[in-house]
């Protein structure tokens, strides 16, 4: 039988090797999956890379990319975005590809005078073509607090997600003819920028530059469950069965509570849907209208 001291000396080392083990397991962090890129020190990883911070201020913006690139995913990001009078500034958090008939699949925050709401705007690119807008308020202050923004992106569908609640799919309509990106792998891109010739009122209303710099603040990336390219191969093999439980979300689709949710938000906070702007396809709809 073993001594109390022996036994608390063996608890002591198990619970080590937990704290040890779950320290690891959730130790992603800024450093390791995302390299900043541009804003010449305005770009910053704080708190031992837990949290990431852009700014702009007259000079310049600044953004960041992933290490990695990916070929389908479920991909999370927590956001605070520029609180006050963020007019004219723009939040841009996306997937793309490179090349000319590159794919993209966007989150860009257009910043508001103090007290009027963000807006969210959202669009799809596939091989170089875009013009897939839909734009939405939130229901809650996005610069208080940290959000999260999702995007779930497989072979059948994207869905971009708030807080978990679904706010737009864009269904694969190869069936139909129009292109879906599935080919092309894509890092995740981030940038804050000057964009007051559009982003506010179209361009009414200009950046207040005594109110610089302009900070957003990202935590808590996840992308557990996506699939890495490099080298040409995927790190989810083709002999991976997408309905095991790991990779579930290959052929993930949105249940019935989902769809409520969905037109929940389409019918109280969609502010544009390019498939309902008849006076810009005056020859009819995109063909994928008809799917949405």
């Amino acid at each position: 039988m073993a001594s109390p001291s022996t036994s608390s000396l063996c608890i002591t080392t198990l619970l080590l090797v937990v704290v040890s083990w779950a320290t690891s397991a959730s130790a992603r962090n800024f450093y390791q999956d995302f390299d900043i890129t541009w804003g010449d020190g305005r770009a910053q990883i704080l708190n031992n890379g837990d949290l990431l911070t852009l700014s702009l201020d007259k000079a310049s913006g600044s953004g960041f990319q992933s290490k990695n690139e990916y070929l389908f995913g479920k991909i999370d990001m927590q956001l605070k975005l520029v609180p006050g009078n963020s007019a004219g500034t723009v939040t841009a958090y996306y997937l793309s590809s490179n090349g000319s008939t590159w794919d993209e699949i966007d989150f860009e925050f257009l910043g508001n005078l103090s007290g009027d709401p963000y807006i969210l705007h959202t669009n799809v690119f596939s091989q170089g073509k875009g013009n897939r807008e839909q734009q939405f308020y939130l229901w809650f202050d996005p610069t208080a607090d940290f959000h999260t923004y999702s995007i779930l992106w497989n072979p059948q569908r994207i869905i971009f997600s708030v807080d978990g609640t679904p706010i737009r799919e864009f269904k694969n309509a190869e069936s139909i003819g129009v292109p879906f990106p599935k080919a092309q792998p894509m890092r995740i891109f981030s940038s804050l920028w000057n964009a007051d010739d559009w982003a506010t009122r179209g361009g009414l209303v200009k950046t207040d530059w005594t109110q610089a710099p302009f900070t957003a603040s990202y935590r808590n990336f996840n992308a557990d469950n996506a699939c890495v390219w490099s080298s040409g191969s995927s790190s989810c093999t083709s002999s991976t069965s997408s309905s095991s439980d790991g990779n579930a979300w290959l052929s993930e689709e949105m249940d019935s509570t989902g769809q409520e949710r969905l037109k929940w938000v389409q019918s109280n906070y969609m502010i544009y849907n390019y498939c309902t702007d008849a006076k810009r396809f005056p020859q009819g709809f995109p063909p994928e209208c008809s799917m949405s």
